[in-house]
């Protein structure tokens, strides 16, 4: 109920605010961590989107934010794809992020990876009493998930992007994994199941949380993420704090 009284307030910008400039450092931070010779610049511009992002007026400025953070986040990315991923890397770099359906391998793959990620979201936010249809940044619409999308954002790098790249990297991913349709490109049977594999791999990875200091499996975190925003909507804690890594 309070979910809903603050949403109808219009009264969940702070806490938008906050996811989106989780993401888009997140994303900053995977890019420095594994691009080979990370742009400066570029991740001097991810900085300003999630400076600008924590301070933005409205939902429609944080929305732009987030786009011009993605289409730079997107366009680097098939720089990450190497050694046994390098044969997916021209395709991705020459289509950039696509769904519905998505138009290459990896695009395939990080479809049905943030599936996976939003999924998990959705039961974390039940699981502490939230309504996962009920977004504070998403707009609802009839059976979307809203709550679940945005709880999913800050974690799209750090565990869907990740487990990406390290699927085709590490050769667990290869061309006969993919159907190519009139519609677009899919995965098998058997690549779904490798790469739901690679995503509860990275789920079960433990990470130390910037806020409490202690370790937890991004799964675990998943859910922390969800009980803190449950806090904030009762008013029990006085702000929304994205999960971020170094």
């Amino acid at each position: 109920m309070a979910q809903h009284r603050l949403a109808d307030a219009g009264a969940t910008l702070p806490i938008a605010r906050q996811m989106v400039c989780g993401k888009l450092l997140n994303q900053r931070t995977f890019l420095r961590r594994n691009l080979p010779e990370p742009d400066k610049r570029l991740l001097g511009r991810l900085a300003l989107h999630a400076h600008r992002a924590r301070h933005a007026k409205d939902a429609a400025e944080l929305l732009g934010l987030e786009g011009l953070g993605a289409r730079e986040y997107f366009t680097v990315l098939p720089g990450l794809l190497r050694g046994s991923g390098a044969w997916a890397a021209a395709r991705f770099r020459e289509l950039g992020r696509n769904r519905r359906p998505p138009g290459d391998e990896v695009n395939a793959v990080l479809s049905f990876l943030y599936t996976l990620l939003v999924k998990d979201a959705y039961l974390a936010a039940v699981a502490v009493g939230l309504d996962p249809l009920r977004g504070v940044y998403h707009v609802p619409k009839y059976g979307r998930p809203a709550l679940a999308l945005d709880l999913a954002e800050e974690f799209r790098p750090l565990v869907a992007d990740s487990t990406c790249i390290t699927l085709f990297n590490q050769g667990e991913l290869g061309a006969s994994d993919f159907l190519r349709r009139a519609r677009g490109v899919q995965l098998t049977a058997a690549g779904r199941k490798t790469v739901i594999a690679g995503y509860e791999r990275r789920m079960t990875t433990l990470v130390t949380h910037p806020l409490f200091g202690y370790s937890l499996s991004y799964r675990r975190v998943l859910e922390l993420q969800a009980r803190l925003l449950r806090a904030v909507l009762l008013g029990d804690a006085p702000a929304y704090r994205a999960f971020t890594t170094r």
